[in-house]
């Protein structure tokens, strides 16, 4: 009677997908020997009352014997849940062949071991959260495979080396709190989509002539001294294609200012060094977003419009100041304002449109203004967005109108914070 009573709760939990949910752990095994071979779907969700237990019941030797088990079924969709805090274990579970499977989901705290004789011939589709695969070992076994996601947990992903070198591949997501090194090659990718947090001194190498869609974004931990220009330091960078085909690719990279930086040394190539990093795709619009406690931002600015891909390609310049709210200014001989940067120029060569956003009115801001319109010969159009306080002098109105009468080419905009344009000859064209 009770081997009748288990049977009827099973075939109730093996819902038209096969799919099984709510199984205590150590039945999972049984209730798969009840289902025929060669089914389409087979999932796998472990309950989370269910992976709160004894580590001999949770061992990786127990999860290799489940995942044999259903490998022996010949699923052409697999997944395994089996995703708790308290699962997490650091000892290998060893993946068996799929002949059968096109698409695979493994959501566990487990580090997956790939033997050599693993075959998954058919596999197109691959999502892998929360584990640690050896991409290495593994992603030679899928000869067909289309699609890679991978989520890796905090918990012990941190500085991992990414490789993935996949001839077929066409669509790759990673979602990674750290990240150390990564190495794509992968001659027909088209899409990818990439999310990590870094430290500094990683080596990043992509290969993937035919990428079309990407999206692309680092984090930086806040670590002095590593990397920066004077009090600048950098806090994101983000590549991105847009939505809509004929948008060009910008480069977006978030930058702040902090004050402690003064006590370390800092290598101001290393800045330029970092970002040329992650330049894995040509783009033609440059957005820079500023936060600044006081400093100057025109020679920083200039630092990374002198980088030869930026100075060159870009056509499109955007600027985005954003200061706080307590009024500081910076010491005196402050490495923010180094002496002369006033009088160097650099080559915008492409450069046709620039915006600047928050502009208040300070020296040094009319001084970068000047400076772009001599490095830029094919300028056509400067908007000019004034800050709060910047919108309540019309003296800064009357300076910006004299600079802009002498390049009279030059498509020029004002606007005042409330968004209204200043005054009734605010715009001036040739």
């Amino acid at each position: 009677m009770r081997t009748s009573v288990l049977s009827r709760r099973w075939r109730g939990l093996l819902l038209s997908g096969r799919v099984l949910r709510g199984v205590a752990f150590h039945k999972l095994e049984a209730a798969l020997g009840r289902v025929s071979p060669a089914v389409s779907l087979l999932e796998i969700h472990v309950a989370k009352w269910a992976c709160r237990l004894p580590p001999e019941q949770l061992r990786a030797s127990r999860v290799t014997s489940l995942l044999r088990a259903a490998a022996r079924l010949a699923p052409e969709e697999f997944v395994l849940a089996l995703r708790d805090e308290s699962t997490r274990n650091t000892d290998d579970v060893e993946l068996p062949s799929f002949h059968r499977v096109t698409s695979i989901v493994l959501d566990a705290l487990f580090f997956f071991k790939v033997p050599a004789s693993v075959e998954f011939p058919v596999l197109e589709t691959m999502s892998l959260s929360g584990c640690m695969v050896d991409l290495k070992a593994l992603l030679p076994q899928c000869p067909r495979l289309r699609v890679l996601r991978i989520k890796l947990t905090k918990f012990w992903t941190k500085g991992i080396d990414l490789t993935v070198h996949s001839a077929l591949l066409q669509e790759l997501v990673v979602e990674n709190k750290w990240m150390r090194n990564v190495d794509i090659v992968a001659p027909l990718l088209k899409q990818m989509t990439m999310s990590m947090t870094s430290l500094l001194d990683k080596n990043i190498s992509v290969m993937a002539p035919m990428m079309q869609n990407v999206s692309w974004q680092c984090r930086y931990a806040r670590v002095l001294g590593k990397t920066g220009f004077g009090p600048w330091c950098l806090a994101k960078l983000r590549l991105e294609t847009a939505e809509r085909q004929e948008q060009p690719t910008s480069l977006h990279i978030h930058a702040y200012t902090n004050n402690k930086s003064y006590i370390l040394p800092v290598d101001e190539d290393n800045c330029k060094q970092e970002i040329q990093k992650h330049m894995i795709a040509a783009f033609s619009v440059l957005k820079l977003h500023l936060e600044t406690v006081g400093h100057v931002f025109g020679p920083f600015v200039f630092h990374l419009l002198g980088m030869n891909r930026i100075g060159s390609d870009i056509h499109m310049l955007r600027v985005v100041l954003r200061r706080s709210k307590e009024k500081k200014s910076c010491m005196a001989n402050c490495r923010c304002d180094p002496p002369n940067w006033t009088t160097k120029t650099i080559s915008l060569t492409a450069l046709e449109e620039m915006e600047i956003d928050g502009f208040e009115g300070d020296d040094h801001e009319f001084h970068f203004l000047k400076l772009v319109f001599k490095s830029a010969p094919i300028l056509e159009r400067v908007t000019v967005k004034l800050s709060h306080e910047g919108s309540s002098s019309s003296d800064i109105c009357a300076k910006l109108h004299d600079i802009f009468r002498a390049y009279s080419s030059v498509e020029c905009c004002v606007y005042l914070s409330s968004g209204l344009t200043h005054g009734r000859a605010n715009c001036f064209s040739a």
